[in-house]
């Protein structure tokens, strides 16, 4: 079977995500999706825009994630924004369930990539959001590292 140089390059990152809150734990989930889906991602045309996650039933759904419908799908295609469930282990759904039951708490996506295996994969983290004081401290300590790889550089 020939390899795919094309599986291991996908990266879909949710930029906003580290900005607008503060990391508590991390954890890597598979994803159902039909093959349309899977295709499209393949492609790199997907986005976590707006994208957050629910425990129900204990299971975990990610909500508005954005998948492109496939450009040679037929009548099959899916639809771009529907519910698509994620596959943790219990133990992980418990932490997940009993985390997000916290006011100020809630599980966003970080980031959406193939692994080596070909697999589509989720990096889900529970967060806390940030006041506006703390973002303001996130732009004035990157603006600061930014200044310092100037300085050294020159």
């Amino acid at each position: 079977m020939a390899k795919n140089s094309n599986k291991t390059n996908v990266n879909i990152k949710n930029r906003r995500a580290t900005f607008d809150y503060e990391i508590i734990s991390t954890y890597t989930a598979g994803m159902v999706l039909t093959g349309t889906e899977i295709k499209s991602l393949r492609l790199g045309k997907a986005g976590l825009t707006d994208t957050y996650c629910i425990t129900q039933n204990r299971e975990v759904w990610l909500k508005n994630m954005y998948i492109a419908e496939y450009s040679y799908g037929s009548y099959n295609n899916h639809y771009t924004h529907r519910d698509r469930k994620l596959l943790l282990n219990k133990k992980e759904i418990a932490d997940i369930e009993k985390a997000s039951a916290q006011p100020g708490y809630s599980v966003v996506p970080l980031r959406v990539f193939i692994n080596e295996r070909g697999l589509a994969k989720i990096v889900i983290a529970v967060a806390r959001g940030k006041k506006q004081f703390d973002k303001r401290q996130s732009i004035k300590e990157r603006d600061d590292k930014r200044d310092m790889q100037r300085a050294m550089k020159r």
